[in-house]
């Protein structure tokens, strides 16, 4: 019935969904948090936790619902995933869109640990999303540009030990790792700026994911590498209005399964012909990942 609704009908009752399903699971989390903080005893802080992330994978049940409730978005997978809660797993993708998160939410919710995402440190200020997201321990990474690092040296690799430090939580509750390896959305305007040498990618950076590879390399069972797209996108239209609007009627996934190898963990900033293989390999990966988006769609 829904269906028959117009477009900014939609648009309405599927932004309530998501922001009413975020509001009282997100606030639920944070007040977990609070007596988290409060109640320092190791034992109960993993319970409260392990409920946390309960509650976290039934907001991807809701969120997942976005993509059937007003109109019915068509999947195709090729490949596909772990059926393992209860293993460690790191996701590489591609990242084009805000909707990039519910697809990844929708694809983890049944058969995957809940996903931790590497958050830029602008979106901790992000009413119950930001605080929600610190009560389930993603990392908040702060960038800093090259005049900076020139300015105070004392920043270079801080974004790293913060990698770290979260790497050491992940180690006590299953997780899936997403890292966006782009470090931000594509635009065309980012992908001029940078000079990509892919048609459809921004470069992805190295020092992140191979520093994660290096602290869990030997707690990861598989590296997941998906591509997603959206070929039921209407062109120069924002992919998550095409989503609240009824217009996504298509998303297509690509999964790629791999173990973590030897070759694939090292000192990346130290030693640096691991450093120009680690590159060389995900440079690779992205090469192929490309080729994936510029096929046309069936």
């Amino acid at each position: 019935m829904l269906t028959l609704l117009p477009a900014p009908l939609k648009v309405v009752i599927n932004f309530s969904w998501g922001a009413i399903a975020t509001a009282v699971i997100g606030l639920t989390i944070i007040l977990l948090g609070i007596f988290k903080f409060l109640l320092p005893i190791p034992a109960l802080q993993r319970h409260i936790s392990t409920f946390a992330n309960s509650l976290f994978r039934l907001w991807a049940y809701a969120v997942s619902m976005m993509f059937r409730l007003t109109h019915k978005t068509e999947w195709r997978i090729s490949g596909d995933l772990p059926d393992d809660r209860n293993g460690w797993y790191m996701i590489l993708c591609n990242h084009q869109s805000w909707v990039d998160i519910p697809v990844l939410m929708h694809l983890s919710r049944k058969q995957l640990p809940m996903p931790r995402f590497f958050l830029k440190q602008e979106l901790f200020w992000v009413p119950i999303i930001g605080l929600g997201c610190w009560v389930l321990d993603m990392p908040f990474m702060k960038r800093y540009s090259r005049e900076q690092i020139k300015k105070n040296p004392q920043l270079k690799g801080k974004d790293i030990e913060t990698t770290r430090e979260k790497c050491e939580k992940f180690r006590h509750i299953p997780t899936t790792v997403i890292n966006f390896c782009e470090g931000t959305r594509f635009t065309p305007q980012k992908h001029a700026q940078k000079q990509s040498p892919y048609k459809h990618l921004l470069p992805p950076k190295a020092g992140g994911t191979s520093f994660t590879l290096q602290a869990m390399g030997n707690q990861f069972q598989e590296i997941l590498d998906i591509t997603i797209s959206y070929p039921g996108a209407r062109p120069n239209k924002p992919i998550v209005l095409e989503l609240l609007s009824g217009h996504l009627r298509r998303i297509d996934v690509h999964i790629e399964r791999f173990p973590v190898t030897e070759d694939l963990r090292g000192d990346y900033f130290n030693d640096e012909q691991f450093r120009d293989h680690f590159q060389t390999w995900l440079n690779g990966r992205w090469a192929l990942k490309d080729k994936r988006l510029e096929a046309k769609p069936e």
